[in-house]
């Protein structure tokens, strides 16, 4: 006689049954498969057997997520010994960086929030400039989800404000320590100065086209700011529980800095008439930026005209360490040949034995007070009749113009005017591989900032490769850096 159904199960087999437990009336094992559960996909696919692949068919790994995984709890661990993260760290904790703790006003003993350390900002910020990252946002989001950035804040949290006013109010300390890593390597004698080519790039400003507007149309925004500024002063006066005290604050700031920003635009007004007229064009063309007045339309490498900086390093051959870095207004390389040369005499406390520029820096003037300090190597202009050798002396040259004229008539300059562009060139570069392609602030003093922290960034992986002993790396470039 058969019992009951909720008295038996199946056992493999349908032909094996095996009594069921009972309690209280309810069933303690699984019911008869194919019957009340034969229809459930879960249980189905649970009891498949697998399947066994044909001969031949391809064999790989699929994913299995619900796999349990051990995780390191510290941060220490999230990075092996040779990562660049470390080598950066190493760097910056033997850096003079009293210039950035002056300006910190948390002390020991007194209020207010405790500031993040310099080391770690400064860390963040070369670290993110060798990984090609340069918005404050975007380290700001890989602090939070990228092992490096983690490792390098060591639990400490940093906003994309905090990272922005740090680069932004240290411009004259990260010149400080471009000098420092200068003469640090010229101690060790891996900079020895012999040979400087300085070469300029375009850089797009934060600006855009549209926010460029000629006089008559920036008087009118500018009275239109002031209008703003005074309708949002009376609205605190007269209603102050409007809107929350922040709210209000943010809104009277944000005013302000636009009004600011236009009358910075008509200041430089005047100075971009006179380039106008200089070109041949009429002075009321001029157009200033009501965004970043001091962003310039520039011929671009391709060809077109956009707002933007230009970017001027100078960089021993040897050695291929910046030893110079300035921000110009102006498009055109003339005139940027003198600044430079004084700029790395009073940096390294010499002048280069010879220059290496373009055709696009000598200016007669420039060359006359060049060869002060430097003996310069620049292309000669191609004279229109092409019957007159360009290499000797024209009436009216002067000694320093026609001692340049004969000396790139030689051979042997030919010969080492080549270093330029293996120099030069490499530098802009890598930089605009590490992300130089678009600047995200405004004004030449934070766009210098943005320069310096490039330069600082190429000059410490030179650093690593020619005398990694001031990293504490020993005596050669074969302590496993990643160098990637």
């Amino acid at each position: 006689m058969k019992k009951p159904l909720g008295q038996r199960i199946r056992w493999g087999k349908a032909s094996k049954m095996a009594p069921l437990k009972y309690d209280g009336g309810q069933a303690m094992a699984d019911e008869p498969q194919g019957t009340l559960f034969g229809d459930d996909p879960n249980l189905e696919a649970a009891t498949r057997p697998a399947k066994v692949p044909a001969p031949g068919v391809a064999r790989v790994l699929m994913p299995n997520r619900t796999q349990v995984e051990l995780r390191p709890s510290d941060l220490e661990s999230l990075l092996p010994e040779g990562h660049r993260a470390r080598l950066v760290w190493d760097y910056v904790e033997r850096a003079d960086l009293s210039r950035m703790y002056a300006g910190i006003r948390a002390v020991e003993g007194g209020s207010g929030r405790t500031a993040i350390a310099p080391e770690i900002l400064f860390t963040l910020w070369l670290y993110a400039t060798l990984e090609g990252v340069g918005t404050a946002r975007e380290l700001a989001r890989l602090t939070q989800a990228h092992d490096a950035y983690r490792w390098i804040c060591g639990g400490v949290q940093v906003n994309y404000h905090t990272l922005s006013d740090f680069r932004n109010a240290h411009t004259e300390a990260l010149d400080g320590l471009l000098t420092d890593s200068v003469a640090a390597l010229m101690a060790a004698g891996a900079v020895t100065l012999k040979r400087v080519a300085q070469d300029g790039m375009r850089v797009r400003a934060g600006a855009g086209a549209a926010s460029f507007r000629r006089g008559e149309s920036l008087e009118r925004c500018l009275e239109e700011a002031r209008t703003q500024v005074q309708a949002l002063k009376q609205q605190r006066v007269e209603d102050p529980g409007a809107v929350t005290r922040r709210q209000q604050a943010a809104r009277e700031r944000a005013a302000r800095e636009r009004q600011e920003r236009v009358e910075k635009a008509l200041e430089r007004l005047p100075e971009l008439a006179k380039l106008k007229v200089k070109q041949g064009k009429k002075p009321e063309t001029a157009r200033a930026s009501t965004t970043d007045a001091e962003a310039t339309v520039m011929k671009m490498a391709d060809g077109g005209f956009r707002p933007a900086f230009n970017a001027q390093y100078a960089t021993d051959t040897e050695s291929q360490v910046i030893v110079g870095v300035e921000a110009v207004i102006l498009g055109s390389d003339m005139g940027q040949l003198v600044p430079m040369v004084e700029q790395v005499g009073e940096r390294c406390g010499q002048h280069p034995a010879e220059w290496l520029v373009d055709g696009g820096y000598p200016a007669h003037e420039q060359l006359d007070q060049a060869a002060e300090h430097t003996i310069v190597y620049a292309p000669v202009p191609k004279p229109k009749n092409a019957t007159i050798d360009p290499h000797i002396a024209k009436d009216g040259d002067s000694p320093a113009v026609g001692a340049w004229r004969k000396r790139m008539g030689t051979d042997e300059a030919k010969d080492l005017y080549k270093e330029r562009a293996a120099t030069a060139e490499c530098v802009n570069a890598l930089a605009r591989q590490r992300g130089l392609l678009r600047l995200r602030v405004r004004g030449t003093t934070k766009v210098l900032g943005v320069l310096l922290m490039y330069a600082l960034a190429h000059n410490l992986m030179r650093t690593f490769a020619l005398a990694p002993e001031l990293l504490g790396r020993g005596v050669g470039a074969s302590s496993g850096i990643a160098m990637a």
